[in-house]
């Protein structure tokens, strides 16, 4: 199988590691995928079968916990023997646990309705093989920006509860301390919200 842009000048070295799980029955296929992926972590595997094996979706447990896997993005080639990439990423996407790994379909073949249905499906993107540099390197741009993102919104979603927190516990100790009434006629916590949210320093 013939490697494009195999040498070019991205440099994938300087970002976080890329944690891909990727699936494809042909030896050379799988070790382009490797070679392409050699400053990230990758696992490669030769069928959907193992790939379910791996990930602990075959009935039986995995060799690894749920939270020791660290897979997220998942490559894995469209026909292969015994289970197509389709079936195993309507498994992936089936499951609970796993559903948010990206799936990322290979194929040499360009056939519209096979693209439509895995796009349907969840699939994050469908890929022509040979599989390029440049498609790597844009799939992990996406995916740690993605991850980069989604701690941003958890640190905002935990600052906007400790924040929450302080004007409730503010306006407890006012109310203890003026032994003021705690009907709602007279209640000062609303007057005080108001004014740590226009002074958030205060806070």
């Amino acid at each position: 199988m013939e490697v494009e842009n195999m040498a070019g000048d991205y440099s994938l070295s300087d970002a976080q590691e890329l944690h891909v799980l990727a699936v494809d029955d042909s030896h050379v296929d799988r070790k382009v995928i490797e070679r392409l992926l050699k400053i990230s972590c990758c696992k490669a595997v030769e069928s959907g079968r193992m790939a379910l094996q791996y990930l602990g979706l075959d009935g039986e447990k995995s060799s690894l916990g749920i939270d020791e896997l660290k897979v997220n993005l998942i490559m894995t080639d469209y026909s292969m023997p015994g289970m197509t990439g389709y079936e195993l990423l309507k498994k992936i996407k089936g499951s609970s646990a796993l559903s948010k790994i990206p799936v990322v379909i290979m194929s040499s073949e360009k056939i519209l309705a096979r693209i439509d249905r895995c796009l349907e499906e969840g699939a994050k993107e469908f890929l022509q093989k040979p599989v390029k540099l440049s498609d790597v390197k844009r799939l992990k741009d996406f995916i740690l920006r993605g991850e980069n993102d989604n701690k941003e919104t958890e640190q905002m979603k935990e600052g906007s509860c400790s924040r929450k927190r302080k004007i409730q516990d503010c306006s407890l100790s006012l109310t203890q301390t003026h032994d003021i009434p705690s009907s709602p006629k007279c209640s000062s916590a609303p007057l005080l919200q108001q004014s740590l949210l226009k002074h958030p320093k205060i806070a």
